[in-house]
């Protein structure tokens, strides 16, 4: 049986791809190893999948800006590459499959000579933790067709293009039981909001601001996040939820269109689902600008809307929404017909080929 080695954490960004890997990685004989933090937000959606074994490491957070914490972090990274050569003597993986954040460095770092390395990167744009990684890599996977012109040359000539992973069960919704969990009739159309991120709060506070002239045309469902559900909002066709994990199929299937932020892969997920987003980005002040290349490159392709955070309005959201409605049959085709949309098979070859599997 083959082992594979697999990380990535921080943000579910970094986690959800490596996740939609697993079946077909299971279904091929793998035995599924995971390195992540012991208290990050990869060790709980790692540990709820069967059948995978997570393994705990350290590792310093990669901080853009001045912090007292940076001091420590070399010392952490230090000690999680040290835990992360143990861990690959001891699992001897074929093949170590990494998605990125700061916990993915020790483990490429040290598993580099000793077994293949394979990175993803789902920005247009990759981030820190994967231009480390990318160093140590053998190969370096990427979700958009433009990345391997605008990066280093030296890991350029590693690059190959194979859009990201989407997790099966995204197309297993059905309409009928996404309008149940919802508490919609089904008569008006769906408008499903995707917060719930550390970012997401002015998308949140805009969306509610929005909702007079939203409920007009739209019933709402909002995934706003943890402890950010407003219980003073009482509003007929308005519907909240802290998160939703199990009913996302069936209620992304009852939605017609989306707002969100523009993290890549809920931007692959809505484009390989045939549902237009109105995209909200971070703003530069709050990000390295990756979300701002994912939305360009997106509408640039006609499969959505972007809308600066800095325009938001209720009166541009309402406009714009219903714009997007407007024009959801002609997005939805077009987006179904790009083959692009779903690189869960380009991906798992990748994978495939540098464990040594015909």
């Amino acid at each position: 049986m083959k082992k594979i080695l697999m990380t990535g954490g921080g943000s579910a960004g970094h986690v959800t791809p490596n996740i939609a890997l697993m079946p077909a990685l299971m279904e091929a004989g793998f035995e599924i190893h995971y390195a992540g933090l012991k208290d990050g937000i990869e060790r709980g959606l790692v540990t709820a999948v069967p059948g995978v074994t997570y393994h705990e490491i350290e590792s310093g957070k990669l901080r853009r800006y001045l912090s007292v914490k940076n001091l420590a972090s070399p010392f952490k990274v230090l000690k999680g590459v040290s835990q992360a050569k143990k861990l690959v003597r001891e699992l001897k993986p074929d093949v170590v499959f990494s998605k990125g954040g700061f916990v993915s460095v020790p483990v490429v770092m040290a598993a580099k000579g000793v077994c293949p390395v394979v990175c993803h990167e789902s920005d247009y744009t990759p981030g820190l933790a994967n231009r480390i990684a990318g160093r140590y890599a053998d190969t370096v996977c990427v979700t958009f067709d433009d990345t391997v012109a605008a990066s280093d040359g030296r890991i350029a000539k590693k690059m190959v293009v194979t859009g990201t992973p989407i997790r099966p069960m995204l197309f297993t919704g059905e309409r009928g039981r996404g309008l149940n969990a919802m508490g919609f009739t089904g008569e008006k159309p769906v408008l499903m909001v995707m917060g719930g991120s550390l970012g997401a709060a002015a998308v949140n506070e805009g969306v509610r601001e929005a909702l007079p002239g939203l409920l007009k045309t739209f019933d709402v469902c909002h995934q706003c996040g943890k402890g950010k559900v407003d219980e003073t909002i009482n509003m007929p066709g308005y519907r909240q939820f802290e998160y939703v994990r199990d009913e996302l199929p069936d209620m992304l299937a009852a939605a017609s269109v989306v707002i969100s932020r523009a993290g890549a892969n809920a931007v692959f997920e809505f484009m390989a689902l045939g549902l237009p987003a109105l995209l909200i980005p971070l703003p530069l002040e709050a990000s390295r600008g990756d979300q701002i290349l994912n939305a360009d490159y997106i509408v640039k392709k006609g499969y959505a809307l972007k809308l600066d955070q800095k325009d938001m309005s209720p009166e541009k959201l309402v406009s714009m929404t219903n714009e997007l409605l407007e024009r959801r049959d002609a997005m939805r085709n077009a987006m179904l017909a790009d083959r692009s949309a779903n690189g869960t098979e380009n991906v798992l070859a990748v994978i495939l080929k540098a464990a040594g599997v015909r």
